[in-house]
């Protein structure tokens, strides 16, 4: 779906007008149906001023362009509902809501998210701890969170 059918569908989806839109994010009406014709599109600040009124990322209001994935674990996040907040509510791309609350990280360290995954996660072919734990380090190293 185009940036221009998503809006649209939000506006109506929460019974808004064009010009009720356009008051709650700081724009005029012509500048909404602009944007719902597909003649322009809300620059960056616009952009998060809709993410936080229809409560959905920005990836989202792109039409899902990217695959976010968690800087922090690495978990692919599909689905808006998986993306973590910010202390005010918003909506932070980069981690899942389990690696990152209310402006918290809930691993103090790579050590520490490397022992709750090997304790946790499934081990089905029986591979050694120390094996799996390299693994992950390999792979956590590379997200933005872990790099140094």
């Amino acid at each position: 779906m185009e940036i221009r059918e998503i809006l649209k569908n939000l506006r109506e989806s929460r019974g808004l007008t064009q010009e009720e839109l356009a008051e709650r994010v700081l724009v005029t009406r012509q500048a909404v149906s602009r944007w719902e014709t597909g003649e322009t599109q809300p620059n960056s600040d616009t952009l998060r001023l809709l993410s936080r009124e229809f409560d959905v990322s920005i990836n989202t209001l792109l039409g899902s362009p990217r695959m976010l994935v968690c800087q922090c674990c690495g978990m692919p996040m599909g689905e808006d509902g998986l993306l973590s907040r910010e202390t005010d509510g918003s909506i932070n791309e980069n981690y899942c809501k389990w690696c990152y609350t209310g402006g918290s990280f809930a691993y103090a360290s790579k050590d520490s998210l490397l022992d709750y995954l090997i304790a946790h996660a499934p081990n089905p072919d029986g591979t050694p701890d120390a094996v799996r734990r390299s693994l992950y380090d390999g792979y956590l190293s590379a997200l933005e969170h872990w790099k140094s």
